[in-house]
């Protein structure tokens, strides 16, 4: 058996039952679904659904068509109401979903093999791929609950798209001098990774700004080589984050996952890791030191995700029990 739960974000009761439904209804044809039967507490939608009731709102009009277009994609079909107490399963992967800020999907097969379901991750590159090797080592040898579905490389002649594609993944190119601006270039990486149906948005060496798109809002993270707020920004990325370290004399570096923002390195911090600065070293020397680091906070991030235990209150990242 296989259950979704979908984040929807802030809504009206009526959209988001017809958008729990459509997306409903999508899931169940993706499996190959030819009849089916649909279960709601809404009795409003159901009585809709089945043409007692005439659909007058506006704005629920369009997802109401697209319902009965999907509907009749299926040999055979029937909607039925149910009180919320015989719905219970439902109302757990709501839960979920609303804790963990993003979709949920719950697979038997899956959850006995790493005690949670894997989560489908879509890396961002823009040069060597170090971090995607270090998580794709992570899954391999460490068991992290996770699996890469797709690399997206805003450059076509970097190292890390031979290394994704020698490592047998799917590797996408979206270059930012191919589109007219930040919009367009953004709207196609987000078609990128909703076509691969990606869960969380990693990004691994990532020198490109996009527009982060509402439905991957806290699911997007990033590493960052120092410890923000401090040595973030534009232009603060790779030797110039530890040039500026070395500079002020810090005794104290390492690095930061964070979800991300449409802002440079801005955005709740969920791991921080840090390291000892030598009088000796460094700009070379220092990033070394670090990147040991982050090949342990980087895996634990997306564990934690994974596990459904990041919970984002007032901008700040609560890790659940």
């Amino acid at each position: 058996m296989q259950a979704k739960g979908f984040c929807l974000g802030r809504t009206t009761n009526n959209v988001a039952e017809y958008t729990g439904l459509v997306r409903a209804l999508e899931a169940a044809l993706h499996i190959g679904a030819d009849h089916i039967t649909v279960f709601s507490d809404s009795e409003l939608l159901v009585r809709q659904i089945n043409g007692q009731y005439k659909v007058k709102s506006a704005q629920i009009k369009p997802l109401f068509n697209q319902a009965m277009d999907i509907l009749a994609g299926f040999r055979g079909w029937q909607v039925q109401h149910v009180t919320r107490d015989k719905n219970k399963h439902a109302d757990e992967l709501v839960n979920a979903a609303l804790d963990r800020g993003c979709d949920v999907d719950q697979t038997p097969a899956t959850r006995k093999r790493y005690g949670v379901k894997p989560v489908r991750l879509g890396v961002l590159i823009s040069g060597g791929g170090r971090t995607m090797l270090n998580i794709l080592d992570a899954i391999e040898k460490d068991g992290l609950p996770a699996q890469i579905t797709l690399v997206v490389s805003s450059r076509s002649t970097v190292a890390g798209v031979e290394r994704a594609r020698n490592a047998g993944l799917d590797v996408a190119i979206v270059r930012t001098k191919d589109f007219a601006d930040v919009d367009a270039f953004s709207k196609r990486v987000e078609q990128e990774l909703v076509a691969a149906e990606v869960d969380l948005v990693v990004q691994g060496g990532w020198l490109c700004l996009w527009k982060i798109p509402k439905p991957y809002a806290n699911r997007v993270m990033n590493i960052h080589p120092a410890l923000l707020p401090s040595f973030g920004g534009k232009g603060m990325w790779g030797h110039h984050v530890h040039e500026a370290v070395l500079k002020v004399g810090c005794k104290v570096s390492g690095c930061t996952v964070h979800f991300c923002t449409d802002e440079y390195d801005n955005g709740p911090i969920i791991v921080q890791r840090t390291c000892d600065v030598k009088e000796d070293d460094t700009a070379n020397t220092l990033a070394a030191r670090v990147f040991e680091q982050e090949c342990i906070a980087f895996p634990q991030a997306i564990r934690l995700f994974a596990e459904g235990r990041l919970q984002v209150q007032d901008g700040i990242v609560r890790i659940r029990p």
